[in-house]
């Protein structure tokens, strides 16, 4: 089993009593075969510089990961550090492979592996089965010093992550004494994505009759704005193209906190521009690309639908076919009454010709939707009936991401999985102001108290 080198750190005190350490690790691209080439990760771990007094520290390490295709904030900047710092936690925030410092993926270091095969060939290295031996490797770094009973530590997983952390229970349950996921219980059972995207079309469906419910007035703007698209071609600031199917892309933030009215105020000032002036400004533009961070996260685009990948299976631009299953997101007509239909989380062919940093991966991303004979992400045997490992989750009835129905079903299957269900909260709980505490305070009432 792969331990991860410790290439350099360092330790600097912040505001707050708190010491952050950074960390540069050195592990193989490719765990099963050492020889095959290393990547660069780093990870920053946070611990009160002076301790409460009465709080004795923990063995455990939190360890948060989200994506795929994003990096960790600096600790400081979570609103639930100080909750878990304050049950005597240190935390781990690891910028997973690919992402942040850890060897980031772009069309420029991408390029460097050599053609679109070869791309895809070490892309199929990014999913959670080699983040989690990547954990793994950096667990049997950090806990080598430590007694025996002190080197398991815990993980907490928000969205994807906790699909990482489902690996991890299935790989290397060993190396934990619990887990906490957020929004993240992963379809263990489905081996491709077309359930996942069947169900979350549904629930996307959902969430745009609610926007045009608040926001009325949106139905003949969106109108507006489609039509003027149908017939002018809209170049972004950073080079990209406003296409239709990038402005309904949008509905990707109807998932968040705030995030109907985030889209209502992207909608108004389009739909202001075109009646003022007759074109989109470019203040309007900017704003609107900042709401979409594919080309500065492409691991996002190009493996999301193999995280779902299991067996001899291929993507085939799942969430595009499907799509032609769910009328209501085939209708464009701006001549009619009925609303326009936002999407959701879900990766279009389209998306590899109107983001800038996507368009020479498009190759590479057809290759990736072509391939088959993806390792399995899960043990569905273990997880059902050998697991020891206490669960605490946290699923979300509205959660236009991780299908609320497929959720419900893995808990089922997770021996010692404990679950905390709600509809008043949304996929980004954990990072929503005035939520983060109350997610945080429900898991650990799972933790801490215990059933007849």
């Amino acid at each position: 089993m792969s331990v991860a080198k410790l290439v350099s750190k360092r330790a600097h005190q912040v505001p707050g009593k708190l010491t952050i350490s950074e960390y540069f690790f050195e592990v193989p691209l490719n765990h099963a075969s050492p020889l095959d080439g290393s990547l660069r990760l780093f990870a920053r771990s946070i611990e009160r510089f002076e301790k409460p007094v009465g709080v004795v520290e923990e063995e455990a390490k939190p360890l948060p990961w989200r994506g795929p295709g994003f990096p960790c904030k600096s600790p400081q900047n979570y609103g639930w550090t100080e909750k878990a710092l304050d049950k005597g936690y240190q935390i781990v925030f690891l910028d997973q492979r690919g992402t942040g410092l850890s060897s980031t993926v772009t069309e420029q270091t991408l390029a460097r592996h050599g053609g679109p095969m070869a791309q895809a060939t070490y892309l199929r290295h990014f999913r959670a089965d080699s983040i989690v031996e990547d954990c793994e490797a950096i667990r049997r770094n950090l806990t080598s010093e430590q007694p025996e009973e002190k080197q398991k530590w815990s993980i907490i997983g928000q969205s994807f992550g906790g699909f990482c952390c489902l690996n991890y229970l299935s790989a290397h349950p060993e190396g934990l004494r619990e887990a906490f996921i957020l929004g993240g219980l992963a379809p263990i059972v489905v081996e491709q994505p077309d359930p996942v995207y069947q169900n979350l079309y549904h629930k996307v469906a959902e969430r745009n009759r609610s926007y045009y419910a608040k926001y009325s007035e949106d139905i003949q703007r969106v109108k507006n704005i489609i039509h003027y698209l149908q017939t002018e071609k809209v170049k972004l600031p950073t080079g990209g193209t406003l296409s239709i199917a990038r402005f309904r892309q949008l509905g990707i933030n109807f998932g968040f906190h705030g995030g109907i009215d985030a889209v209502h105020e992207i909608i108004l000032r389009l739909d202001s521009d075109l009646e003022y002036y007759g074109y989109f400004t470019r203040p309007t533009l900017s704003g609107f690309e900042s709401t979409q961070g594919f080309d500065d996260n492409p691991l996002y685009a190009l493996m999301h639908e193999a995280i779902y990948l299991q067996g001899h299976h291929a993507s085939n631009w799942s969430a595009d076919r499907v799509m032609k299953d769910h009328p209501v997101f085939m209708n464009l007509s701006t001549s009619n009454d009925e609303p326009i239909y936002f999407t959701g989380e879900m990766i279009y062919p389209s998306m590899f010709r109107d983001y800038t940093q996507l368009r020479n991966l498009a190759p590479t991303a057809d290759i990736l939707a072509q391939m088959t004979d993806w390792p399995a992400l899960y043990s569905p045997d273990r997880l059902a009936n050998t697991n020891d490992v206490p669960v605490y989750a946290s699923i979300y009835v509205d959660d236009v991401y991780v299908s609320y129905d497929l959720a419900r079903a893995t808990a089922a299957r997770v021996r010692k999985c404990k679950t905390f269900i709600t509809n008043a909260m949304y996929h980004d709980a954990i990072g929503a102001a005035g939520k983060s505490e109350e997610v945080f305070r429900r898991l650990f009432a799972l933790r801490e108290d215990v059933l007849d």
